[in-house]
């Protein structure tokens, strides 16, 4: 708690058979990396390695890191990781009536770890109505490979579809059912 209030997170180093390192890193500097979505670091100081950030702890309302775990890594090591999909570019389809769906919004990569991309992103500037863009469209970084299903679905431009109306909406305001309102009548009829 003390290294917290003082503006530092804790951490731990572990990986390639070596022993595990308990550091600590300056909050600010660890915020902007994982805010930029950035996945590998250069560690400076107590020890001088690159590393793979592989979990954060966060409070519970997910606004501050408690601690951080880190993983040894040689920059071309092969490292499974996910990443964020974002879309680039205005797809003509739009204009001709479409909506763009996002259907996928990480995919899994193997790839060495010092081509780690922060986002994969799509162009979508070619995308024509009823169009679509797979997972094996995607452009990866040199050395990357997909894993998972290269005929899935990433994005596609679609007509839109308007929901049926209800019947409900037809007939007008619902009357209130009064409770009780049954036994009163029963009494009246007798």
């Amino acid at each position: 708690r003390r290294l917290r209030a003082a503006g530092v997170i804790p951490a731990v180093l572990y990986g390639h058979g070596e022993e595990c390192v308990a550091l600590s890193v300056n909050g600010n500097d660890l915020r902007d990396v994982v805010r930029h979505g950035s996945r590998l670091v250069n560690l400076t100081g107590a020890v001088s390695e690159s590393a793979l950030i592989r979990e954060l702890q966060w409070d519970t309302w997910g606004t501050r890191i408690l601690h951080v775990d880190f993983n040894r890594i040689s920059l071309h090591e092969k490292v499974e990781v996910e990443v964020e999909v974002g879309l680039r570019g205005e797809a003509p389809g739009v204009r001709d009536g479409g909506v763009v769906q996002q259907l996928v919004h990480q995919v899994t990569l193997d790839c060495p770890a010092g081509s780690i991309p922060d986002r994969l992103w799509v162009n979508i500037n070619h995308l024509a109505l009823n169009g679509e863009i797979r997972l094996g469209e995607l452009e990866l970084p040199e050395g990357a490979s997909l894993i998972g299903d290269a005929d899935t679905v990433v994005v596609q431009c679609v007509v839109p579809t308007e929901a049926p109306e209800e019947e409900a909406a037809d007939r007008g305001p619902a009357e209130p059912e009064v409770i009780g309102a049954k036994k009163e009548e029963e009494e009246s009829d007798e």
